[in-house]
């Protein structure tokens, strides 16, 4: 699970309530810090062309979390088959990073509010693949460009057609079924090589948030109520596994 830029472990521990997630279903979640100098600048991933100080120092957060999932997997009774990333912003961001760079590791990645932040883009095998993005988000923009809010001058690339990417790196139908509820939109890519399927959650109207979970600080945006996250992520990792792994 990774944190935004300017965020930590405990916050995204506590707006996600994973943890509650984790002891229902029965799995290990973990948080891994991002870098900075001596607490300053705030903690941050390289995911490409975002975030802060990991970004502008080239810190190699591939080979951290390499290193961090290799660690775990001699520490604790954890099926290789079933190791799985998932992030917020620059979380999410760098979640899309791995997906590119550590698909030999991972089963499945989940993304809310992130888009894809790297020029390329070459994972070693299909990934299974859910994102879940408000159209009123002002630091992410759905539609991609710059946002508003954004600290940074970066141009974001639109939510959709990284969903379209990979549904086309993956082999899948290029036409996704559509399902609509209220104010989300459910777009899921299917017909996939090695069943890896892409799936798009719209929010319409929501913000920068994570969705079923609670508010970043006391005047940050209201997270949607619609969308339990942190369940529906846990519902999609728990369908994919790494092909080849044995516990």
């Amino acid at each position: 699970m990774l944190h935004g830029d300017a965020g930590n472990p405990r916050s995204l521990q506590r707006i996600s309530e994973m943890d509650r997630v984790a002891d229902r279903h029965g799995f290990f979640v973990v948080y891994p810090e991002g870098s900075g100098w001596l607490g300053w600048p705030p903690r941050s991933w390289n995911a490409g062309n975002c975030c802060g100080y990991a970004r502008n120092a080239g810190v190699d957060d591939v080979a951290f979390l390499r290193a961090l999932i290799a660690q775990l997997l001699r520490t604790h009774p954890i099926d290789p088959a079933r190791v799985y990333a998932a992030g917020i912003s620059n979380g999410g961001m760098m979640a899309h990073r791995l997906a590119c760079e550590l698909s030999d590791r991972l089963a499945a990645i989940a993304v809310v509010s992130g888009t894809l932040a790297v020029e390329r883009c070459s994972p070693s095998r299909p990934l299974p693949l859910l994102m879940i993005h408000g159209t009123a988000d002002r630091y992410v923009p759905y539609e991609g460009g710059r946002g508003a809010l954004a600290k940074d001058q970066r141009t974001d690339r639109a939510v959709a057609d990284v969903a379209s990417w990979w549904a086309a790196r993956n082999g899948c139908d290029p036409a996704p079924r559509h399902e609509e509820r209220g104010r989300i939109r459910q777009q899921a890519y299917e017909g996939c090589a090695e069943a890896a399927d892409v799936l798009l959650y719209t929010l319409q109207g929501g913000g920068h948030a994570w969705p079923g979970g609670l508010r970043g600080w006391r005047f940050g945006k209201t997270p949607a109520t619609e969308l339990p996250a942190s369940e529906v992520i846990w519902e999609f990792f728990s369908r994919h596994q790494l092909p080849g792994k044995n516990q």
